[in-house]
Order: structure tokens, then sequence, then C-alpha cells
């Protein structure tokens, strides 16, 4: 079986934190979220946190993408959706509340 860099340093991760893939998930695109928002003036609505997330989060799922294809000889799509949704869905309530002010009335 292939494993590639990227790979690799997924299952590092993993065994590093002890932690269930789809947390992972979850936890780097917070991660990211806030950095982006963080670099630009502190602002939880920045629409570049937000696109930035959705890029990393495909990116990520487009290297996985590849090497489905290459050990699998197809694109195991539904876990692909599923890593995304789980890497943006927090990100993206996060910042359509700030967005919206939803906590200010």
């Amino acid at each position: 079986m292939y494993l590639s860099k990227f790979q690799e340093f997924k299952i590092y991760i993993v065994n590093f934190t002890d932690l269930a893939r789809d947390a992972l998930h979850i936890y780097a695109g917070l991660a990211v979220f806030f950095i982006v928002a963080l670099i630009h003036k502190r602002q939880l609505k920045s629409t570049w946190a937000i696109i930035t997330v959705i890029c990393v989060a495909v990116g990520c799922e487009l290297f996985d993408a590849r090497d489905d294809l290459i050990n699998h000889g197809y694109w195991r799509v539904g876990a692909s959706m599923h890593d995304i949704i789980n890497t943006c869905f927090w990100p993206v309530m996060i910042w359509l509340m700030a967005r919206f002010r939803v906590w200010k009335g």
C-alpha cells in the first residue's frame, strides 16, 4: 500500500495526539479559522478566514483523493465530503454568528 508523505504526516499526528480523525478535522478547521482571523485584525467575521478554511479543507481532500486513486482505484467521495463538513462546520457557524451579530440582539 502506497503512503504519501501527506498520509504519513496525518498518521503521525493521529498517533501523537491519540485523537480520532474526526476530532482532528474539527480542531484543524478551528485552528486555521482563528489564526487567519487573528492575523486579519482579530475579526471573526473576516471573509478571508472562512475562505481559507474552506480552501484548506478542499485542498487536503484533494491530496486524499489522489491517494485513494492510487491505493483503491477510485475516489471515496463520501469520506471526503464527511471530512470537509467536519473541518468547515464550526468555523462556518462562528463566522455566521459574527457576521450577523447573533449575540448582540
